[in-house]
C-alpha cells in the first residue's frame, strides 16, 4: 500500500471481515475497514511484548491527512515510553467529583475524617458539608473527572454560587424548608479571579 489519502480510503470496499489499510508514509499508521463498511483511523504498535492498536477516530470526523499527524504524535509518545490504549483505559475509569464527594461524606459519616480540632467532624459540620456538596458542588461540577479540574473551574464554581446559580428553594424531610441563595460577600481568603 502506498501512503493514505483521501482516494484509497474512500475506494477501500468492505469484505466478510475487517480489513486493514496501512500507510507507508508513517509506519504503524493505518485505516480499518470494518465489514460494516464503517472506516477509522489507528495506529498499532508494541508494548511490553504485546501488540495493542489505539483508534485515533472514524473517517469523515477525520481526515487522512489529520489522522497522519495525529497518529505521528502518538507514536512519537510511543516511542518515549507512553501507552495510549493504558491511558485511554485509565481516563474512563478516572473519578469523577461526585464519586469523590460521595466517598468524603461516607467517610466523614464514619468518622474518617478529622476537623481543626484534631478529631472527627462534628455531624453538625458534615451535615453542613453535604449541604453545600449536594446544592452546589455536584450540580456544577459532579460529572467532571477530578483530574481534570484547575483553579479556573474553583474560581467559576464560586463565582456561579456567588450569583446565585444554584439558587434553590425546597422543602427539607423535616417539614422544614431550605433556602439556598448565593452571597454578597464571599469569605476572606477566597478570591473569585
Amino acid at each position: 500500500m502506498a501512503k493514505l489519502t483521501k482516494t484509497p480510503v474512500d475506494r477501500a470496499g468492505t469484505s466478510e471481515r475487517d480489513e486493514f489499510l496501512w500507510d507507508d508514509d508513517v509506519p504503524g499508521f493505518g485505516l480499518r475497514v470494518f465489514k460494516s463498511g464503517k472506516r477509522s483511523y489507528l495506529i498499532q504498535y508494541r508494548m511490553g511484548g504485546c501488540t495493542r492498536r489505539y483508534t485515533i477516530g472514524s473517517h469523515g470526523i477525520w481526515t487522512p491527512e489529520t489522522a497522519r499527524k495525529q497518529a505521528k504524535i502518538l507514536l512519537a509518545g510511543v516511542a518515549q515510553g507512553e501507552d495510549p490504549a493504558e491511558s485511554k483505559k485509565l481516563d474512563a475509569k478516572a473519578l469523577t467529583v461526585k464519586e469523590l464527594c460521595e466517598t468524603y461524606l461516607e467517610d466523614a459519616k464514619k468518622g474518617l475524617v478529622f476537623g481543626k480540632s484534631g478529631g472527627p467532624k462534628k455531624p453538625l459540620t458534615i451535615n453542613t458539608d453535604e449541604g453545600r456538596i449536594r446544592r452546589h458542588i455536584i450540580p456544577l461540577l459532579g460529572a467532571r473527572r477530578v483530574k481534570d479540574i484547575n483553579p479556573s473551574d474553583v474560581n467559576r464554581l464560586l463565582r456561579d454560587v456567588a450569583s446565585g446559580k444554584t439558587a434553590v428553594d425546597v422543602k427539607t424531610k423535616t417539614g422544614g424548608r431550605a433556602i439556598v441563595r448565593g452571597v454578597q460577600e464571599l469569605p476572606r481568603g477566597v478570591s473569585v479571579c
